[in-house]
């Protein structure tokens, strides 16, 4: 086993790419990590979240993502999605709807809200689609035939509004591209993937993405920074087995109530077994038990 000097942190650990982008003193590679997905010429960003969250160290499993103010007309949400998740598409809706929100509680006019963006890194496969960046906006449907009006547009707009945009890069998928770090995006998600193998020459054109690297050996040899790192980690696997159980829970007593409609409509027991993959004795307990219980 290799030991703590030469084992480095993982960055698509949320808690690791939040102390590595977020902290005071690093905005220049948090800004170059943003110009790469988004894009676009930055002039400056403020941190709004720089701080670690209160139950992080009572091993509560919070958010730990990263808002960003880009050259005062954007607000942007950025966050490492560590394990799988199956709503991550309403999350980021929620995420982007809170932003808007709070911009609006400034007391501002809806001229005056800023642009919206969210950035999920995905360190596991979502969408059924064949990109590892895919980028989301509000747009139209396709006009209907029967709702058509020539009023002479050659060309339809396509976007609602182009303020609200989502953006979902899944690492696993890049992975499997395998493509060579050309590009400042391809550098920066090979940092992500934890192959700075692959980054040996990009680093000498690079200057965010190696002090990047020197940041994640420096926090690497902290042991209070691995504690962090487990207990974060320990957190995440509790909420998830609780998670879990609660889910397996409900499905079970569903499964339950089912059962007990399928015996008062005077369903066979073999086949509510069939129906409801219950066991013979669990059907049975609910077939002898009292009425009202």
């Amino acid at each position: 086993m290799e030991n703590k000097q030469t084992q480095k942190l993982p960055l698509t650990s949320d808690i690791v790419f939040k102390r590595v982008f977020s902290k005071e003193g690093n905005e220049d590679i948090l800004k170059a990590l943003l110009e790469a997905i988004l894009e676009i010429s930055i002039q400056k960003v403020v941190i709004k979240n720089p701080e670690l969250p209160r139950s992080l160290y009572d091993r509560k499993a919070g958010v730990l993502d990263i808002k960003v103010e880009i050259d005062k007309n954007t607000l942007c949400n950025i966050e490492m999605q560590v394990s799988e998740q199956k709503t991550i598409d309403k999350r980021s809706t929620f995420y982007m709807a809170r932003l808007v929100e709070d911009e609006l509680k400034r007391g501002e006019d809806y001229e005056k809200v800023k642009n919206t963006i969210v950035i999920n890194l995905l360190n596991f496969e979502f969408y059924e689609r064949n990109s590892y960046h895919n980028i989301a906006h509000m747009k139209f449907e396709e006009t209907k035939e029967e709702e058509k009006i020539d009023l002479g547009y050659q060309r339809e707009e396509e976007l609602a509004t182009d303020d609200l945009e989502m953006h979902f890069i899944e690492i696993p998928k890049f992975v499997k591209k395998n493509p060579e770090a050309k590009s400042k995006l391809e550098q920066w998600l090979w940092l992500l993937a934890g192959r700075e193998d692959k980054l040996e020459m990009a680093k000498e054109e690079n200057r965010e993405i190696e002090k990047a690297m020197e940041i994640i050996k420096e926090l690497s040899m902290n042991e209070a920074e691995w504690e962090l790192y487990r207990s974060r980690q320990m957190a995440i696997m509790d909420y998830n087995v609780g998670m879990r159980h609660a889910r397996e829970e409900g499905e079970k007593k569903g499964k339950l109530e089912i059962a007990k409609k399928l015996l008062k409509m005077g369903m066979k027991l073999e086949d509510i077994e069939k129906a409801t993959e219950l066991t013979k004795e669990e059907i049975e307990n609910i077939k002898n038990k009292p009425a009202g219980d």
